[in-house]
């Protein structure tokens, strides 16, 4: 077998896990409904990377890119969560959101959503935010 044969490996993508983000969420059965979540690639990191930066203007006239860590997160949890879809039109109204991007604010109070957060850093591999700081500083 080359070497080459073992990098030849299905996309990680595929990866998929279910997390309890909380004992509220309940089928009709009374059971615990789990979120499913994924796994993105660096491609798609990086698009949501991009498109969270803000351009600043320095007293100097030099221009700056920034990370809006904030969106970035918000950008984050949209592409990873798969169940459920937070961007049903059902699930939007109900927490009166225009924007999926807004429903896991409304829906989940901030300890629920850190959870989310930690769970989807741990199944892409990020070890904390400084590793998806670093990233942004580098592209």
């Amino acid at each position: 077998m080359s070497v080459l044969k073992g990098f030849l490996q299905p996309s990680p993508t595929l990866q998929t896990k279910e997390v309890v983000i909380s004992e509220r969420f309940k089928g009709e059965d009374g059971k615990v409904l789990p979120f499913k979540i994924k796994v993105i690639d660096q491609d798609e990191n990086d698009r949501l990377i991009n498109s969270s930066m803000s351009t600043k203007r320095q007293k100097n006239g030099q221009v700056t890119k920034e990370l809006n860590s904030t969106l970035y997160s918000r950008r984050l949890v949209l592409a990873c969560v798969v169940t459920p879809d937070l961007r049903d039109s059902e699930l939007c109204e109900y927490y009166k959101c225009i924007d999926p991007l807004d429903v896991p604010g409304k829906m989940l109070s901030s300890g629920e959503y850190s959870t989310l957060i930690d769970a989807i850093n741990e199944l892409n591999g990020f070890n904390d935010e400084e590793v998806v700081e670093d990233e942004a500083k580098n592209s």
